[in-house]
């Protein structure tokens, strides 16, 4: 749980004093977007490994 904080304090110190709110507004919108397909890309790698690297 301590690690999960750790990450939250950094995101929210990254962008503190970013002085375009459009950059941040992006740069926010795109690290969730990331963060969106690394969570499909390792789910779709773990249903493949789970069930047999059938394709």
């Amino acid at each position: 749980m301590g690690t999960l904080s750790h990450f939250k304090n950094l995101y929210f110190e990254a962008f503190e004093n970013c002085k375009p709110q459009f950059v941040v507004v992006l740069l926010k919108a795109y690290s969730v977007f990331c963060a969106l397909m690394l969570f499909m890309a390792v789910y779709a790698f773990m249903y493949r490994a789970l069930h047999g690297f059938e394709f």
